[in-house]
């Protein structure tokens, strides 16, 4: 188990279970272990939970660290061991499965009481101190008011014979008391992402349920908290809004790891939006160290979560004084001009008819619809419009797009919530005028401020100043009217590609 020579590593040599039950590669494991103080290595009183433990990787690590810590007040190694297995490393398995996997890899054995374990007769049960419960959803009509999982999807026409994925540390108030009663210095993971809703087309939807296990973990009143989410939390959306604000509000989070490319933590794992882990201490009360990893370059910088002048995270270190420059202009927001989802009342899936009075732009293709099926925003049907689509892809690599290609809304013209509109514009110019800005990159580098995830909503143009539309705009033009500086510039050329012409 602790061994440095034995390679490869075979938890670096496991399939994930899942999109959304990612096994944690060992040098991450080592990397977010190297955040907590060092003197909890030499201190043999010092208690650790995994709450949500697959392979068991953050166990072992932290007995590899204890091992060597505890040499000089523990000199004979089996003692040491069996003080650490037995007093200090405890983990709460997510199913059957990840139990079995986590006392392989801490105990040498799915069985902590099995005479091949590697400390014989140190457990009364063959859990060891990693436990499982099964345990059930709490349902309140359709889902679980515990997690938002779907009935329909893990409910009562399921399988007892097959995972429900009614995680004990999130519905087990057993497991939640013996946790909190016990006491823990350190509670550190990466927990479950996401669980099915029973929305979206067929039941597919999947809504987060990552915040939960934070919020849980901080009840059991921890010295120090270090687990891996998904970045999305930091500009909010579908059960986030509540979290997000608490997060960025927290100043007991004194360093924060953002990976925007997810592939560096996780290779062959999407998480749209990438990946982040934080510390979170008790007894502190500061600024956070905010270390920036993008494709190899690594920026760090001490500030609040929360910028005071554009009140949302900045993701990008090196963006701040660029948004904050800009935002202290006191410009209108773009948002003002913008659609919310649905503009014309008509759903992605509606398909107009070959003849009619309106042209109707949908996923991409053009048909007819009589002006009376026209439900929603009625006076910008005879308008100089400007159509963007509300999704485009939200890749990890840079430079990137952003948004999709703009596009002239001639009037008696509508369109289903494939797209934004913007606008409506009195004259054909103007709306010209606005789509040369929205293709310039410094509006697409604002615009990516607050989009990580392919859906843009009419928030993530928020932080967008608005122009005189009399004109047209070029980069050149926004850059010296902003005054930014030459680094400035370059990284938002770095940041954002030119968009493309078809």
């Amino acid at each position: 188990m602790i061994d440095p020579r034995l390679r490869p590593d075979i938890l670096d040599c496991l399939a994930n279970l899942s999109s959304d039950e990612v096994f944690t590669p060992p040098k991450l494991a080592s990397e977010m272990l190297d955040l907590l103080p060092k003197s909890l290595w030499s201190n043999p009183n010092a208690r650790f939970i995994d709450p949500f433990t697959k392979s068991g990787v953050f166990l072992r690590e932290i007995v590899k660290r204890l091992d060597a810590g505890l040499e000089k007040q523990m000199p004979d190694r089996d003692k040491r061991i069996r003080h650490i297995l037995g007093h200090q490393v405890y983990g709460i398995a997510i199913t059957h499965l990840t139990a079995h996997f986590s006392r392989r890899t801490l105990y040498c054995n799915k069985e902590a009481t099995s005479g091949l374990a590697t400390m014989q007769h140190l457990f009364r049960t063959s859990e060891g101190l990693i436990r499982y419960k099964p345990c059930f959803h709490k349902w309140v009509g359709e889902s679980c008011s515990i997690c938002g999982a779907s009935k329909k999807a893990w409910g009562t026409n399921r399988s007892t014979d097959v995972e429900n994925y009614a995680y004990p540390f999130l519905h087990d108030e057993e497991i939640q008391k013996m946790a909190t009663d016990l006491g823990f210095d350190v509670v550190i993971g990466n927990p479950p992402y996401q669980m099915k809703d029973g929305g979206g087309g067929g039941g597919s939807s999947a809504s987060p349920i990552y915040q939960l296990f934070v919020d849980q973990a901080k009840k059991l009143n921890p010295k120090h908290l270090v687990m891996i989410i998904p970045s999305r939390w930091f500009t909010g959306g579908k059960g986030l809004e509540d979290f997000r604000k608490a997060m960025l509000l927290d100043r007991q989070i004194v360093e924060l790891h953002d990976y925007p490319n997810e592939q560096e933590v996780f290779p062959g794992v999407e998480i749209k939006g990438g990946v982040c882990y934080f510390h979170w201490k008790k007894s502190a009360n500061q600024d956070a160290k905010i270390v920036q990893h993008l494709n190899g370059q690594v920026s760090t910088m001490v500030r609040p979560m929360l910028s005071p002048v554009a009140n949302v995270f900045i993701r990008f270190n090196a963006a701040v004084s660029i948004v904050e420059r800009v935002l202290s202009k006191n410009e209108k927001s773009f948002i003002d001009v913008v659609s919310s989802r649905k503009p014309f009342g008509f759903d992605s899936k509606f398909r107009g008819k070959s003849k009619g009075d309106i042209l109707i732009y949908q996923n991409k293709s053009q048909a007819f619809v009589s002006r009376n099926d026209i439900a929603t925003n009625k006076e910008a049907i005879d308008k100089w419009k400007v159509y963007v689509s509300f999704a485009y892809g939200a890749g990890s690599d840079f430079p990137h797009q952003i948004l999709g290609k703009p596009f002239l809304g001639e009037p008696r013209t509508c369109c289903t919530e494939t797209y934004l509109v913007i606008g409506p514009w009195a004259t054909k110019k103007e709306a010209e005028n606005v789509i040369s800005y929205i293709r310039t990159k410094f509006f697409r580098f604002m615009v990516l401020q607050k989009k990580y995830t392919q859906n843009g909503t009419a928030q993530v143009y928020q932080l967008v100043p608005m122009q005189d539309f009399g004109k047209p705009w070029t980069d050149e033009e926004l850059y010296k009217k902003y005054k930014l500086t030459q680094a400035e510039i370059d990284f938002i050329e770095s940041m954002i590609r030119p968009m493309e012409e078809k």
